[in-house]
Parts: structure tokens; sequence; C-alpha cells
């Protein structure tokens, strides 16, 4: 039962990671006002939040569920969305500095702000889609490298 519960919950913080994701990107746009900017840092603390419920639950399953941390230890496409997920990481540290530093200070992005945070949500997700392809392949059994 742990692992399902484990499971559910790891594929619907993905989701819903990726649905805050979108909504970022939709609400970062030229014109922003500052209650955009209250929105947006409101809506990227709880992509901070679920970013690390994932990785609580996500290695939580990978070390106490059914397949065991032996699996995964062993498992390329396992490193492959850690990599892809912690790169996804890296992308977003820059937007949540510029969204507390837009909300600190008072003032509203310009135009090249709002292009170049635009920019970094948008590697990201384009970058989703392979934690799906390596979570699909992983979970078939491909990329054993033991």
């Amino acid at each position: 039962m742990l692992d399902l519960i484990l499971a559910i919950a790891h594929h619907l913080l993905i989701f819903g990671l990726f649905a805050v994701l979108l909504i970022e990107f939709i609400l970062v746009r030229p014109g922003m006002d500052r209650a955009a900017v209250q929105r947006v840092a409101g809506v990227d603390l709880s992509y901070g939040v679920m970013a690390g419920l994932i990785l609580v639950i996500g290695f939580a399953r990978a070390i106490f569920a059914a397949k065991g941390w032996d699996y995964y230890a062993h498992n390329g496409f396992f490193w492959a969305k850690i990599i892809t997920f912690a790169l996804i990481g890296l992308l977003s540290v820059t937007p949540t500095l510029r969204y507390l530093r837009w909300r600190k200070s008072g003032a509203l992005p310009g135009a090249a702000e709002i292009a170049s945070v635009r920019r970094l949500l948008h590697a990201q997700l384009g970058l989703f889609p392979l934690l799906l392809v390596f979570a699909a392949a992983m979970a078939r059994g491909y990329g054993d490298f033991a």
C-alpha cells in the first residue's frame, strides 16, 4: 500500500509542478503590474514547496517502495531523470530571485527582464517531457547498467 500512496503522491506533485510552472509562464508577460508581480511570487513559492516534496517523496519511493534502491541506483534513466529535474531546478533559480527582487523593490520589471525570465521558464517547460520519457523507460526496466 505504501508503494501505491507514494506513487500517487509523486505523480500528482509532478503534474502539479508542471501546472504551476505553466501558470508562471502565463503570468510573466510584458506589462506586468504590482499585483501580477505579487501573484507570480506567490505562485513561485508553491513551485519551490512542490519541488521539495517531489524530492522527498521520490526518494522515499525509491528507497522504501516496491522496487527498492538497488533497482534505481543502477538505472541510467533514473539518473537521467534526476539530472533533468536538477537542471529544471537550476533554471528556476534566476526567475525566483527576480520575482523576489521585483516584489521587494516595488519596481516593475522591464521588457528585457521579462523576456529573460520567460526564456528560462520556456526552457524549464521544454525539459519537462524528458522527465516523463525517462520515468516511463525506467518503469519498464530499461536503463539497467548493473
